[in-house]
């Protein structure tokens, strides 16, 4: 809770109502969503703390879009730039694919130029631009989309049953 508050107040966080910050209820209710649908929620440490996190959620609720994930990765700001994002990302992706999950989409503030970085360098492109999506800081800023195929994408019709489900 205290790395994505840290984010929400300020880096350059995506939830921007009030103050954004969650309460320990809702990280205790996304959990349970999360493992309630098997997606993964990732957690580094380093001597013993949590240094980041990450998860994958199902992309919509309707069941066309069962094989794409929506991801988040959120690191301790003290850790940014020491490889724990690179790590984080690189599990997400494997257990998204061994999940059967086609497509992987993440939303990251456009001013966000590392977190971009890093998503390019593991094959993500940059599929959309969301134009003052969120104000926050005194100013509109914007939001890009990402997006990379996982395991045989689109050349082959998925197997059963969905994963997540």
């Amino acid at each position: 809770m205290a790395i994505y508050r840290h984010h929400v107040r300020n880096g350059v966080p995506r939830d921007v109502e009030g103050t954004g910050a969650p309460e320990p209820d809702d990280l205790r209710d996304r959990r349970k969503n999360l493992k309630q649908t098997r997606l993964p929620h990732l957690v580094a440490t380093y001597r013993g703390e949590v240094v980041g996190y990450a998860y994958a959620v199902l992309f919509r609720k309707r069941p066309a879009y069962r094989y794409t994930a929506k991801h988040s990765i959120y690191v301790h700001h003290a850790h940014l730039g020491r490889g724990v994002g690179r790590l984080l990302l690189q599990e997400l992706i494997d257990t998204c694919a061994a999940a059967g999950f086609r497509q992987m989409i993440g939303y990251i503030d456009a001013d966000n130029v590392p977190s971009l970085a890093l998503h390019e360098k593991f094959g993500f492109a940059r599929v959309g631009l969301l134009s003052g999506v969120a104000y926050r800081h005194g100013r509109w800023a914007d939001t890009a989309m990402v997006q990379r195929s996982l395991g045989a994408g689109v050349t082959a019709p998925p197997s059963l049953p969905a994963p997540g489900r």
